[in-house]
Parts: C-alpha cells; sequence; structure tokens
C-alpha cells in the first residue's frame, strides 16, 4: 500500500468508542476517504484504541471503507464482516468475577502526576472485578481476516492496551512494543476493565488501552509524520453540557479523554506535526446515547454521523 502524498507522511489515530463508537468511526472514516480523496489504508503508520483497534485491524487487513459502510448497513457479503456484527458483547457486562485487579504502583504514581484528569480513571481501572466477558468475537474477527498471519499486513498498524499494573501504554505492532500476536493484541486493546478479563502478553496483563488514553495519539510522535487524522468518538471539543441523568457519568468520562487528546494534540503539533481532529459533538452524542455499548442505536449513530463527520472534515483543515 503506498502512499498518494507524495513525499508527506501522513499518519491515522482511531480512538476507543465501544459498539456505538464502532459506526461513528466508519462514518468519520467514510467522511476522510471522500472529502481528502484519501485511502485510510494508505496510513504510513495507523494507531487505534479498543473499537479503533477494531476497525485498524480491519483497514490494515486490507478492509476498505465501502466494505465497511455495508458491514454497518448490513449489505454486505463479506461472511467475517457479516458475522461480527452478532458477535458485538451487547449493552451490559456479564456479572465480574469476584477478584479484585491489583494496581499496586499504578494508583500511587498516576493519582500523584500534576494535571493529569485522566489519572483516577487509569488508576482505577486496576480496582474493578475481573471482568467476566467473552473476547472470543474478536479473536474470530483477526483469524478470520487473517488466516495463518500473525499480524495484518499493513507494516506500521499499531494496536494500544494498558499494563494493569503499572498505567504503561503499549502500542503492539509498534517497533518497541513486545511481540504478540494480533488476536491476542486486539483482545488486549479491548479488554474493558470490569467488562472483559485483562489479557496476557509476555508475562505482563493488559486492558482497554481507553483507560488512559482515548487515541494515545501522542504515540505517533517518533513515527516523523508530517500529518495526523484523528477520530475520536469518546472526545469532544470544549465540554459538552449534561443534558439528561444518563449523561452525567458519560460527560465525566468524555470531558477527562477530551482533556487528556488535548494535550497530546499540542504535543505532535509543537513537533511540527499538522493534525486534522474529528471528534463527536453534541448533535451525536443526542443520536448515540449515553451506553456506548448499546448495539440498538448503532445504524442511528451511523447514518446521522455520515453527515456530521463529513462536515466536521469540509469545515476543519489540517493546523
Amino acid at each position: 500500500m503506498g502512499n498518494r502524498n507524495g513525499a508527506r507522511r501522513r499518519g491515522l489515530a482511531i480512538g476507543c468508542g465501544g459498539t456505538v463508537g464502532m459506526a461513528w468511526i466508519v462514518a468519520a472514516l467514510a467522511a476522510v476517504r471522500d472529502v481528502l480523496d484519501w485511502d485510510p489504508r494508505t496510513a504510513d503508520v495507523m494507531i487505534g484504541t479498543s473499537a479503533g483497534a477494531e476497525a485498524l485491524t480491519m483497514l490494515g487487513s486490507g478492509i476498505g471503507v465501502d466494505e465497511l459502510i455495508a458491514m454497518q448497513r448490513g449489505t454486505s457479503a463479506h461472511p467475517i464482516l457479516t458475522a461480527h456484527l452478532r458477535w458485538e458483547p451487547g449493552r451490559f457486562p456479564p456479572l465480574p468475577r469476584p477478584s479484585l485487579g491489583a494496581p499496586g504502583r499504578a494508583v500511587r504514581e498516576l493519582l500523584a502526576r500534576p494535571g493529569n484528569g485522566h489519572a483516577l480513571l487509569t488508576a482505577g481501572s486496576g480496582l474493578l472485578p475481573k471482568g467476566g466477558g467473552d473476547p472470543a468475537w474478536l479473536q474470530r474477527l483477526a483469524e478470520g481476516l487473517n488466516p495463518g498471519r500473525d499480524w495484518v499486513p499493513h507494516p506500521a498498524t499499531w494496536l494500544v492496551a494498558m499494563d494493569n499494573a503499572t498505567g504503561e501504554r503499549v502500542a503492539f505492532g509498534s517497533p518497541s512494543a513486545p511481540d504478540a500476536n494480533l488476536g491476542a493484541a486486539l483482545r488486549a486493546s479491548w479488554a474493558v476493565p470490569g467488562w472483559f478479563p485483562a489479557v496476557p502478553i509476555a508475562g505482563r496483563h493488559f486492558v482497554d488501552g481507553g483507560a488512559a488514553s482515548t487515541a494515545s495519539a501522542d504515540l505517533l510522535i517518533p513515527a516523523g509524520l508530517d500529518e495526523v487524522v484523528v477520530i475520536a468518538p469518546m472526545a469532544s471539543t470544549g465540554r459538552l453540557p449534561i443534558t439528561g441523568p444518563g449523561h452525567f457519568l458519560e460527560r465525566q468520562l468524555r470531558n477527562r479523554m477530551s482533556e487528556k487528546l488535548d494535550a497530546e494534540i499540542a504535543l505532535l503539533r509543537a513537533t511540527g506535526v499538522k493534525v486534522l481532529r474529528i471528534d463527536a459533538t453534541a448533535e451525536d452524542l443526542a443520536v448515540m446515547g449515553p451506553n456506548f455499548m448499546d448495539g440498538r442505536r448503532r445504524l442511528d449513530t451511523f447514518e446521522h454521523s455520515l453527515g456530521s463527520t463529513r462536515r466536521q472534515v469540509e469545515q476543519g483543515a489540517f493546523a
């Protein structure tokens, strides 16, 4: 897969978002492709977290935007993608297993960091009961799209998970990460604390990278990129008002994730990288609802976001 932007190197960062966020992500990918005239599969480096890792597993395996759109609309003839929506984890987690994680040093160090509004969420992930969800649907996706392979064909696809003991973010697939096969890395990136169990890799245990950062865009700094497209359904520009009791907790989480993404984008820009940010608006969230795992809202979210994300890209610019 070549780069259609001449000498300019463009990266893609896709954040977490659950089932509904994944539908929003596909709409945003369609907007990026159409408005920028750019195939996201040609990104020089791609980094994804949780639902973003799920999306990159598809893109990195060669699945194009049209096929992702067909999957969301239920018109895909691809056997793996058609089955994938049927395998989604449901609206609520199963009863957790009665055992606690061991946050240890993560709690002490992360809470001691000044100015990190995301630190409490990161540290708290280790306090939640062990998730009882079955991540086999993610393993089937990874293996079904890449039979006989340990990783996707795209040479620089990075999937982010968080070390449950230390809070460290690890981008599996990147040069500095421990070896992991695609299925394990995807399950780790999607291992929502309290919902899915942590995934053992290289003697450590990893959970959803979204517990540390919604998109981990700053981990792209060593890649030497000129531009980065950031797609982040769990972040918003500015603080959005609470529109109902169901949105209270969602807004608390969103505000912290947005602040962290603000800081990461500032770090990228400080190195000379131009960033195009696409995130969820108040209008998007009115359709998406407060529970991002509520698959009943998936199709409405997708159809609405085709327009809303396109307007963002049309009105935005790399800056």
